[in-house]
């Protein structure tokens, strides 16, 4: 979706709805419905493969691989807007070779349910507490997460400092996504543009998949945990609306220095041959910031 066409590169972008790559997994459930407040303490080994948990009332889609290594966190990929888990499934197979990796399918995408209503980013982090405490439990875990699950990554870790140990943000979308659009595209754009505008709007304010409300705020600390921010290098939205691409491309930039401020122990990388999906289209660096940024989150 949303991959056809110049203006189409740039709403993935802004708003990362796109989708990429397939894996084959069967479906179960579990019926545990033990209180995100009590996790169960050796949940991080219960199962490999892909299963369905009730979280929250949802049918939630799981996947989880690797063995977890005495003294390291469980890595949880979060794939972006209209993305299903198995978008990241190369990224999950290479990092199994070495870590616990699990990643999600949020309510609306891949094969989790649908959301009942609206959500924001607090009813979204409930639904990634009750995940993470089904099948990581106790222990520690580093969110690696690409665009709209970058953000919902770094909204989430400043409230759960007690179980998120390291962040990376792959092209995460801005904190002041709406504001950066706004700013970028003028209401008086016409043609592309104005579709662009429009479209990223729409989708900020519900209109997607998971019928997530995606609100600007400010940078939120989590404390000094350590954090990769990594940036595309290849301007597209300048090919893809001239007239507005550069600006676009300044307020993208703004946005992934000032996920800088989530923690003391930030680094921001630019994927110099990278679009927005830099874990394919530079999957070596994806993997490598996501291994230093485990093994430093281990101490």
């Amino acid at each position: 979706m949303f991959r056809t066409t110049k203006m189409s590169a740039a709403i993935a972008v802004c708003c990362a709805v796109a989708g990429v790559g397939l894996v084959g997994c069967s479906d179960s459930s579990d019926d545990d419905a033990k209180s995100p407040s009590s996790p169960p303490a050796q949940a991080a080994e219960t199962f490999t493969g892909t299963q369905k948990f009730d979280i929250e009332g949802h049918a939630v889609n799981v996947s989880c691989t690797g063995t977890a290594a005495p003294g390291k966190p469980v890595i949880m990929l979060m794939p972006g807007h209209g993305d299903g888990l198995e978008a990241m499934a190369a990224l999950q197979t290479a990092l199994s070779q070495s870590d616990r990796v699990c990643a999600y399918d949020r309510l609306g995408e891949g094969a989790s349910d649908k959301p009942d209503g609206p959500q924001d980013f607090a009813s979204s982090g409930k639904i990634l507490t009750g995940v993470l405490d089904k099948v990581v439990g106790s222990t520690p875990v580093v969110l690696a997460g690409h665009s709209m699950g970058g953000l919902i990554a770094a909204r989430y870790a400043p409230d759960h400092q007690d179980r998120v140990k390291g962040l990376v943000l792959m092209d995460a979308t801005s904190p002041t996504a709406g504001a950066d659009i706004v700013a970028g595209i003028p209401e008086s754009a016409t043609g592309d543009a104005a579709g662009l505008r429009a479209e990223t709007i729409s989708i900020y304010q519900g209109e997607n998949n998971e019928r997530l409300v995606v609100a600007d705020g400010e940078v939120r600390s989590a404390g000094d945990i350590p954090v990769e921010v990594l940036q595309h290098g290849k301007q597209y939205f300048v090919e893809a609306v001239p007239e507005y691409g550069q600006a676009l491309e300044q307020g993208w930039t703004a946005g992934q220095n000032k996920w800088l401020g989530v923690s003391t122990r930030s680094t921001l990388t630019t994927a110099t041959n990278s679009g927005h999906y830099i874990y394919v289209d530079e999957p070596d660096l994806a993997l490598q910031a996501i291994r230093r940024v485990t093994q430093a989150a281990a101490g």
